[in-house]
């Protein structure tokens, strides 16, 4: 497709009116999130280079990528509904120009616009949060405790653990029992009163333990006082906040998610619903650009305010409805890649039918 004088007209319009909202935007939940924070800073003594580059820095890609398919709805219904109301989209109509034609400049800018926010979302953005929530574990939020009670895991195939609790802060878990299993038999168990983690050699020393292995009919049992041994678990996986996984490029989230998946780890629906979001929220982009189009190209008595006012309740149900059903994901047993992509399995159908509403 060659552009036109009017494929570039519309393009600079529609990138002009996003990068202004967007922009303006930041600035105003910048001030916000400083009014908010800046008792923190001071309490905790936070670096003005850190406030500057650790944080803000890297909270301004990562809130714009998060609300950028709003503000591309907002940027289309605005800038289109002025035009209609200048009588501009009758007039391209009437020139010989269809309403699909008319499109594909919309569909050009959200086709990059898109794919700049999946690789974003993919492989820049995680490696800012690093640095962001390691800030605001340091100076804003207070340290994490792991308050999980009767914990599971499955370290290796055939290979269990269970802890009562587990203290992060001291790394020492409490009511620990390991199982091997071989071909569905138990042929190992041990089982103690603490499991304290040996920083200096990177071990584990099991505390008042008995240890049962079984060949067959024959049984061995023994206890001790101290037990020196490895398990392939670390005490970091204990002390991970949920957003961990915000830090993760697309490969590491990828290997992440499979580990735990040998594992048999708790709350891999939190992840997988992180992952599957990675690539369903830049496809919003182009929905929502459809649905602005469709909404504001026809022009309407008394300005382009309630095609604004239509546009912004459709695009705050949108987000709505993504929350209500990762919730349901994360909560129940919805399929974490049904729930991130039905919104815009229904959203799209919305914008099909608006579509064949809209003035030709």
């Amino acid at each position: 497709m060659k552009f036109n004088i009017l494929d570039r007209y519309i393009i600079s319009k529609f990138l002009t009116t996003f990068f202004f909202a967007l922009g303006l935007i930041i600035a105003i939940a910048i001030i916000f999130d400083i009014s908010e924070k800046i008792d923190d800073f001071i309490e905790k003594k936070a670096p003005f280079n850190a406030i500057v580059f650790d944080y803000y820095l890297n909270f301004i890609p990562y809130f714009a990528n998060l609300f950028s398919p709003l503000f591309v709805f907002i940027s289309v219904i605005f800038f289109t509904s002025k035009m209609a109301t200048q009588t501009e989209i009758v007039a391209i109509l009437a020139s010989g120009v269809s309403f699909r034609r008319l499109l594909a400049p919309y569909m050009v800018v959200a086709f990059m616009l898109a794919g700049l926010s999946y690789y974003l979302n993919g492989w820049v953005i995680p490696h800012a949060n690093k640095t962001r929530l390691e800030f605001e574990n340091t100076y804003i939020k207070n340290p994490y405790i792991n308050k999980a009670r009767n914990i599971h895991r499955q370290i290796e195939p055939g290979q269990f653990i269970y802890f009562e609790s587990y203290n992060n802060i001291d790394d020492i878990g409490y009511r620990f029992t390991y199982e091997r299993f071989i071909e569905g038999n138990l042929v190992y168990k041990l089982k103690s009163d603490r499991l304290v983690f040996d920083s200096l050699n990177g071990h584990w020393l099991a505390e008042n333990y008995s240890v049962r292995e079984i060949n067959g009919l024959n049984e061995l049992l023994y206890t001790g006082h101290k037990l020196d041994t490895l398990f392939n678990f670390t005490p970091q996986e204990f002390s991970q906040r949920e957003n961990k996984v915000e830090t993760m490029d697309m490969d590491e989230l990828n290997t992440f998610i499979n580990e735990k998946q040998i594992r048999g780890a708790e709350g891999i629906q939190f992840d997988m619903v992180e992952k599957y979001k990675r690539s369903a929220f830049p496809m919003a982009t182009f929905i929502l650009t459809l649905i602005g189009v469709a909404l504001s190209s026809r022009k309407v008595r008394g300005g382009i305010g309630l095609q604004i006012g239509l546009g912004l309740l459709l695009s705050f149900t949108y987000i709505m409805f993504i929350q209500v059903t990762t919730t349901f994901a994360t909560n129940g047993n919805m399929p974490a890649i049904v729930a991130v992509w039905i919104p815009n399995v229904i959203y799209f159908v919305i914008a099909m039918y608006l579509l064949r509403k809209a003035p030709k």
